[in-house]
């Protein structure tokens, strides 16, 4: 017999919404304000209807100490947002190969790859961007490696990211040229080649994790674009140090056009190219 939602949400007190806030900031350094409490409400009901918990308290209380945390990820996979199209902000990706990746190759011996990495990977128009600008706009394509892995903390996401199936909206921003070489179209829409798909490996990381990130090292270019927003201050400074120590010295970090490294850390210097402002860990780093 289901629950019915609206008596749920009622058993859902201010004081077990603060829990909740506490308790999901904690494990993924998202903070949901008191302005996302009907989209957080609405989350936790149908998560509390789907394990046929009677109440907030025995659905938290299995949500905390679950051995297997099984439905921690559930939950986590409904209460992020994924939104992206193929090309956005596309003047990072013009950076990219006119003026980062030909200052890193300058000073790179030959034989180490030259390693990107995308997070949050949402369903995978970013990372697939990045192959796709690589293989059309960067001469040095035949001369170096590169290794381009996307992480996100959702499972589901990640799982369309590896499928490579997309709306006629993800990829409307894409020149038709591109659309013909790298995708087949399909009943519901366009599928990314085996190729492009094979270009990016896809990870499951927990930013806000130390041990899922520590394996994470000696990145030339790191993207990390319009995750930092959905952190408070003090998560967004754990997120920039973890950045740091995963990037090799003298790395790029690119941010969102609405995010400033500047007003998060100062262990970053500011890199003013000709496409784009991104941030450069010292090739003298601590």
């Amino acid at each position: 017999m289901r629950t019915d939602p609206d008596a749920v949400q009622c058993l859902i007190s201010e004081d077990d919404f603060l829990k909740f806030q506490e308790f999901f900031y904690r494990k993924t350094g998202i903070q949901f304000e008191n302005s996302k409490r009907y989209f957080v409400d609405k989350r936790l009901v149908e998560r509390m209807e789907a394990t046929g918990s009677a109440s907030f308290r025995s659905y938290f209380t299995m949500l905390r100490f679950q051995a297997t945390g099984e439905e921690l990820q559930c939950l986590t996979n409904l209460m992020t947002v994924n939104e992206t199209y193929f090309f956005r902000e596309e003047y990072q990706f013009q950076c990219l190969v006119g003026s980062m990746l030909p200052e890193l190759t300058t000073r790179r011996a030959k034989g180490l790859p030259i390693r990107i990495w995308s997070i949050p990977s949402s369903s995978g128009e970013e990372a697939y961007s990045i192959a796709i600008y690589l293989l059309e706009f960067w001469k040095g394509l035949a001369e170096w490696d590169i290794e381009i892995i996307s992480s996100d903390i959702d499972t589901k996401i990640l799982t369309a990211a590896r499928q490579g199936l997309y709306s006629a909206r993800s990829i409307q921003h894409l020149p038709a040229r591109l659309l013909k070489k790298y995708f087949s179209r399909r009943d519901d829409g366009y599928q990314a080649s085996m190729d492009l798909r094979e270009a990016v490996e896809f990870t499951r990381v927990n930013l806000s994790e130390p041990a899922d990130t520590r394996s994470y090292r000696d990145f030339d270019i790191i993207f990390c674009r319009n995750l930092l927003i959905y952190f408070d201050e003090l998560s967004r400074k754990a997120a920039a140090e973890t950045f740091f120590d995963a990037m090799r010295p003298g790395g790029f970090l690119c941010l969102g056009h609405s995010e400033s490294m500047s007003r998060i850390s100062s262990i970053y210097k500011i890199r003013k190219f000709p496409e784009a402002i991104v941030y450069q860990k010292p090739t003298e780093a601590r």
